[in-house]
């Protein structure tokens, strides 16, 4: 009985392992409609958004001028990789509506121009297209802390040279002295932000 009994699980599984058999055909064949699955032969439509991502952005600190003739800082969401050209770039912006609605005004007031800056040996060299500044005096020398700062908030850098069109540029000092080489944050002590 238990030989039956094998021969009988034998022949089961024989005929088990046919169904179950991967077909030999000679190519692929076409299938009816009616056995695809419904959902297959309508497929659910997928829409787009065609909005624009927001740009991914990294504050970086610029430099305004407070009430009290000090520096202040404040943040500007710059693009990554931050550059000291785009830096500067959103320096020259200017203040936000609420950044003047606080008393903060920038002295980099001139026509609008590019700058292109480039960092060696710990100065950077920064080249207006136009000249910034299109005030004298004190307004100027504060103008100037503005860059200088700035710049200099960034890892690497110690000092400023200025130029514009290609053209190194003297710039004036908080002591009043005109200087063509780097300036760094020391020539502007007196415009420092408070404590």
């Amino acid at each position: 009985m238990s030989r039956r009994a094998a021969l009988g699980a034998v022949a089961v599984l024989a005929l088990c392992g046919a169904a179950c058999g991967i077909p030999t055909g000679g190519g692929p064949t076409a299938i009816p409609k009616s056995n695809v699955p419904y959902h297959l032969l309508a497929p659910a439509t997928t829409t787009t958004s065609s909005a624009t991502p927001p740009a991914v952005g990294v504050p970086e600190p610029v430099f305004l001028v407070a009430p009290t003739g000090h520096l202040v800082a404040v943040t500007r969401d710059v693009p990554v990789p931050a550059a000291l050209t785009q830096i500067v770039t959103a320096l020259l912006d200017g203040p936000s509506q609420a950044e003047s609605q606080a008393g903060l005004v920038s002295y980099l007031t001139g026509s609008p121009t590019t700058v292109t800056a480039t960092v060696a040996g710990g100065v950077a060299t920064l080249d207006f297209k136009s000249n910034p500044i299109q005030v004298v005096g004190p307004s100027q020398t504060l103008a100037i802390a503005q860059i200088v700062y700035t710049a200099t908030q960034q890892p690497g850098v110690t000092g400023v040279s200025f130029r514009i069109a290609g053209q190194n540029i003297e710039v004036p000092t908080a002591s009043g002295v005109q200087v063509t080489g780097p300036v760094g944050r020391d020539a502007y002590l007196p415009q420092a932000p408070l404590p």
